[in-house]
């Protein structure tokens, strides 16, 4: 079997990955995230899972490489990665008693006698948080410090407890890696999955 190669750094993704009991090892991209001009969420949830995947796959010729990426869309606006509690709270705040959708990019991708092969879909979540004071946002921040998490909030972790309800067909998507999507695809590469 070709080595499996994760595109990625996230412990979080990397956690994921384990439950399909496959052997894998991880390579993190070097791609810029930023948005381009006029991009959608979703387009930007697969271009950037495609850029990943790209990036490590012809590093790695040998690899089937796994991207994702996760953009999440607030009234048309990307939110990135808080990065620091501050702007955190100013995303929690926003998303407080509302909507939002969590765009999730997925991509398998892999150099074939120097032509590249390249699967990709986008899962998207749609979380309804409850309505938030500001006492339960900085409660919440200082327990998860999801800092590096689209949105400001762990969803494996006690970020669960800011929902009121969760739309989704791939409830792993929202963690950042949609398993359903990417066993359909592995399974179309003859690739098996205990």
């Amino acid at each position: 079997m070709q080595p499996i190669i994760l595109a990625s750094s996230s412990p979080y993704k990397k956690m994921l990955l384990q439950r399909l009991g496959i052997e894998f090892t991880c390579a993190a991209p070097d791609i810029d995230e930023s948005p381009l001009p006029g991009e959608t969420a979703i387009a930007m949830a697969q271009r950037l899972a495609e850029e990943k995947a790209q990036r490590i796959a012809w590093d790695y010729p040998q690899a089937i490489v796994i991207g994702a990426d996760q953009v999440e869309e607030l009234d048309g606006a990307i939110l990135g990665k808080p990065g620091n509690h501050q702007r955190a709270v100013a995303q929690l705040s926003a998303q407080s008693g509302r909507t939002v959708l969590f765009h999730c990019g997925i991509s398998v991708a892999q150099i074939n006698q120097g032509k590249l092969t390249q699967q990709s879909r986008v899962n998207s979540a749609e979380v309804c948080f409850r309505t938030l004071s500001a006492q339960q946002i900085e409660d919440y921040l200082i327990a998860d410090q999801p800092y590096d998490c689209a949105g400001s909030f762990k969803a494996e972790a006690l970020g669960i407890s800011l929902f009121a309800a969760v739309n989704s067909n791939d409830p792993s998507s929202l963690v950042g890696l949609p398993l359903i999507d990417l066993c359909s695809i592995l399974g179309e590469w003859d690739i098996k999955i205990p």
